[in-house]
């Protein structure tokens, strides 16, 4: 017969000698991930058995053999680290924070819910797929590091994204393994009686049952959801079996799922947050139960609760194009989302004009980035660059404000520098360094020092580098039963110039770039005097054949004669494979087509293992370089025509590595070091190590939005949320008065030419009908005068009451004449109002 099913269930865990039960709660909260000497404890047991079990520290110990466990037992010396790890974790836990000396008081009001569809904490923990994962992994252990009161919000597949592997002509397979959360450092959240928490989501004509599992990350506690519970039909069990698999259904139950059962879960566990981050769209529904949440315990209408909500939601988006926005037709959102949206009261066609950049465009799809928006008042994106792009696409939204002045914000993207610096280069820092850089990696001072580092001992750890990642490739590829000789020499060498080139390959980031010239790319690789060397690696998306095609070809170039020693494609890229890449390599290639790399972090984590980058002016590389810190290929030109840029950053890349960094590289001065090479790494640490960092990225996110959103929810919510009711009022009242709004006269003082530095006097009569001005602010917008009478480089001056009478306004202010050339001004008034975030909620302007 069949293996029959169960009828009960408990869990085994392996009994470990008392003097050993550290290694439990060390083994229980990721900053093991980014502490070395506890990760050094676990691969002191047994190394084989580490690896063997993915850096999973639960696995690890329980396949440890008894006669082992007794004998660390008895070893003195290992019981006294494992002492010194614990009292390390227990002094991190209890240590001051920057949030606590920076807002002191605010962490017992308040609290933030960070949502995101995946989590990259460490491949032990495979629910992540790329960039967006790490990045939110990484936003974790900075809010941990600078204690922020913050909770993580996702979900946790039974299958992961996928393990990827290559058939032998390199088509890319996916194949979905079957975790077991009980050998993984989670717990199963329980209520006092020891029954799991449960929480439903209602679907069209059922409801979802979901168990909730808790993972510390540092200071962090990260909720993660299952559907995987006996309850549910044998469908529904499975809807968090993977990552971005299935159709546009799966991923709105998936995204109700994090969204709205995340709201309940954390209200279950008695967590209420005062602000909520939506980390990309897919989160977004998560303002409707929030929303849900208010009305019904401060017995207030819909309207009134978004005003709540909306104050303190914060919404980061990650995409650079209309395309990659999850989007849902009307049908499918009403069968879904009815019972939910009924709930709130809201007509479900009011809903939906929720998720429309033209609510009245009945054509237009909903978006859950709209949506995102239209409920959070604070939206950023991820580099300056992507700020830019993002107006741009959402700038219909606010049709009366200047796209310069779309309420996007640019937070630019950074590395938790401690999961990704290699041990050698932290050595070194801990020997030239302010012994505080581990602890605050974001300030620019701390990393002056990296100057009087020898370049014989900064080369040294360069070198160490190379050769650990071109070990660490042989294995793997010895593991999977790959050759690592080509009858043309061993694979790879550990002298040669070393380019990493890995990401998620999607099609825009342009993977196959290097090969448009492959005789040439063979001469480099080649080359007598300054060879070349690659290692690529990464994944496509399972359904993006295009993708796939790129990885196919890669692959196949590297197998052809005369280049098999000089590149090689890993298959299976996770964080493992990237930690050893960004350690071990010398330059990193990233050659996107610009501007749809929204920001990219790969490259950001090169640096502070002394790696230099070589990439497009996109993302955040296009703030961060400047000539001596690596190189720009091309320069920010964008060509309608996309085969004719290819071609010109191709050429662009080409030349760079013949003539720049290849021959860099190799002039060696007579202790055979590159001495040049040495000081542009060194000024790349120095200059970028601490602006592309979590901890400046999280205290940014804190300064920006989080603080200010609490406060919001704190002056909203008091007095049965008295200041909430008003702001409503007080929209209600704008919007009807807005239509007999009228600048009626402006003046000023400027003539025809003024002296650089002078100040003009400007005047306005504004007619505010029914409004005062307090309602309103009466701005002089100055700008640079263009060609078509466009002004750019705008600059917005408040002007101040002069006089009144009665509806009729005299306003007067003064614009300071600080940039030459040919400038102009225009005048608007807006509303205004203490509270409430005018740009985000209530898009008026009347302009002159």
């Amino acid at each position: 017969m069949k293996n029959p099913k169960f009828r009960h269930a408990f869990e085994v865990v392996a009994d470990l000698p008392d003097v050993l039960t550290g290694l439990k709660r060390l083994a229980r909260n990721f900053r093991w991930s980014w502490d070395s000497a506890t990760r050094d404890l676990f691969r002191s047991i047994d190394k084989h058995a580490w690896n063997s079990t993915g850096h999973n520290p639960i696995a690890f110990l329980n396949s440890i053999s008894a006669d082992r466990l007794q004998a660390l037992a008895e070893d003195s010396a290992f019981v006294a680290r494992l002492r010194a790890a614990n009292e390390s974790l227990d002094l991190y836990l209890a240590a001051p924070t920057w949030f606590d000396q920076e807002y002191p008081g605010e962490r017992a009001a308040n609290l933030i819910a960070y949502f995101c569809f995946e989590f990259g904490i460490t491949e032990g923990l495979p629910i992540y797929s790329g960039g967006l994962g790490v990045l939110a992994g990484d936003h974790l252990k900075a809010a941990s590091d600078l204690g922020l009161p913050l909770v993580g919000v996702g979900l946790l597949y039974n299958h992961g994204y996928f393990r990827q592997r290559l058939t032998f002509d390199g088509w890319q397979q996916e194949v979905y393994p079957q975790y077991d959360f009980y050998q993984m450092p989670l717990t199963l959240m329980r209520r006092e009686d020891g029954t799991p928490i449960r929480v439903a989501v209602e679907f069209p004509d059922r409801e979802v049952t979901l168990q909730v599992w808790r993972a510390d990350v540092g200071r962090i506690p990260l909720y993660l959801l299952d559907s995987n519970v006996l309850e549910n039909q044998a469908a529904d069990q499975s809807i968090t079996d993977s990552l971005y698999s299935g159709d546009e259904e799966m991923r709105i139950r998936q995204e109700m799922i994090l969204g709205i059962g995340g709201m309940r879960a954390l209200q279950e566990m008695g967590i209420s947050p005062t602000v909520c981050h939506m980390n990309e769209g897919h989160a977004a529904f998560l303002s409707l139960e929030r929303i849900r949440q208010v009305m019904t315990e401060s017995k207030v209408d819909f309207r009134t609760a978004r005003q709540v909500v909306s104050a303190s939601n914060v919404f980061t988006t990650h995409t650079p194009v209309p395309a990659g926005f999850d989007v849902f037709r009307s049908e499918l959102l009403e069968r879904y989302l009815g019972r939910t949206v009924g709930a709130t009261g809201l007509p479900f066609g009011d809903f939906i004009r929720l998720g429309r950049i033209n609510p009245d465009n009945t054509g237009e799809a909903f978006n859950m980035a709209v949506l995102a928006m239209e409920t959070a008042d604070r939206v950023n994106s991820v580099s300056k660059l992507h700020a830019k792009v993002t107006r741009a696409m959402f700038s219909d939204r606010w049709p009366q404000y200047p796209e310069d002045e779309v309420p996007i914000v640019g937070i630019t993207n950074g590395i938790h520098t401690m999961t990704w610096i290699s041990r050698v280069f932290g050595s070194l820092f801990d020997t030239y360094l302010d012994p505080d850089w581990r602890r605050r990696p974001q300030t620019p001072g701390i990393w002056d020092d990296v100057a009087k580092i020898p370049d014989e001992e900064l080369w040294a750890a360069r070198e160490f580098g190379r050769t650990t990642l071109i070990r660490f490739i042989r294995n793997r590829l010895r593991m999977t039963s790959e050759k690592t000789d080509f009858g043309e020499g061993p694979l790879l060498d550990p002298r040669v110039l070393t380019i990493g080139f890995a990401r998620r390959f999607a099609t825009y980031k342009r993977g196959s770039l290097m090969l448009s010239d492959r005789m040439r790319l063979k001469s480099l690789l080649k080359h007598a005097e300054h060879p070349v060397q690659i290692v690529i690696s990464g994944k496509a998306h399972p359904r993006d054949d295009g993708g796939k095609h790129i990885i196919q070809d890669l692959f196949n170039f590297a197998k052809e004669p005369g280049v098999r020693t000089r590149i090689v494609f890993l298959e299976d890229y996770d964080m493992q494979v990237a930690r050893t890449m960004v350690q071990g390599v010398d330059v990193w290639l990233n050659n996107p087509r610009r501007p749809h790399e929204a920001s990219g972090t790969s490259g950001m984590k090169v640096i502070p293992n002394g790696g230099l980058n070589c990439s497009i002016l996109d993302g955040w590389w296009d703030e961060g370089y400047e000539p001596g810190l690596g190189w720009a290929i091309g320069d920010r030109t964008e060509s309608s025509d996309e085969g004719h840029q290819d071609w010109l950053d191709s050429q662009a890349l080409y030349s760079l590595l013949e003539q720049e960094i290849a021959p860099l590289f190799y002039q060696r001065n007579e202790q055979g070091v590159p001495a040049a090479w040495c000081q542009m790494i060194k000024q790349s640490i120095i200059r970028l190590a601490p602006q592309f960092s979590t901890a400046r990225m999280v205290q940014d996110y804190a300064t920006v939005a989080y603080v200010p959103a609490m406060k919001n929810f704190s002056t909203l919510t008091k007095d049965g949320l008295a200041e909430a009711k008003s702001a409503l009022q007080w929209r209600d009242r704008v919007q009807s008065a807005w239509p007999n709004v009228r600048i009626l006269e402006v003046s000023d003082d400027a003539g025809i030419m003024r002296t650089f530095g002078d100040k003009i006097t400007v005047s306005v009569t504004v007619e505010l009908g029914s409004l005062t001005a307090e309602d309103v602010k009466v701005q002089a917008v100055a700008g640079k005068v263009g060609a078509n009478r466009e002004l750019s480089n705008l600059q917005s001056v408040d002007l101040a009451v002069v006089s009144a009478e009665g509806s009729r306004i005299h306003f007067s202010g003064e614009i300071v004449c600080d940039v030459p050339g040919h400038q102009g001004y225009t005048v608007r008034v807006v509303p205004y109002h203490p509270i409430v975030l005018v740009a985000s909620e209530l898009p008026l302007a009347i302009w002159e």
